[in-house]
């Protein structure tokens, strides 16, 4: 997943899914990144252009294991490697504010 290439109003919806009848149009359980990723890898390109609001829901995922979609009460656990990559000096990311740094 290309984390500099993601529009801001879908990055919930592709990487922590949708319930049924969450919102207008869902009418069926969407998987999105992290959860088609468990029992495998999910690859997090570019991580350093991730903005510092969407880190945060990130972290929660990775430090919980688990993702609440959007509509339910109900988390579902995930077993996943998560592999990140940037071509960015993440330490200077971090130093500058852009990266935080429990996420590096």
């Amino acid at each position: 997943m290309n984390c500099g290439a993601i529009p801001d109003a879908l990055f919930e919806s592709l990487f922590f899914d949708h319930a049924k009848g969450s919102f207008r149009g869902a009418v069926v359980v969407h998987k999105a990144y992290v959860e088609q990723a468990d029992g495998g890898t999910l690859f997090l390109d570019e991580i350093g252009d991730l903005p510092l609001y969407q880190q945060v829901k990130l972290l929660r995922v990775l430090a919980h294991s688990a993702v609440t979609r959007i509509g339910s009460a109900t988390p579902a656990k995930l077993d996943f490697r998560r592999v990140p990559a940037t071509n960015e000096h993440l330490p200077q990311l971090v130093e500058d504010g852009t990266v935080r740094a429990d996420l590096y």
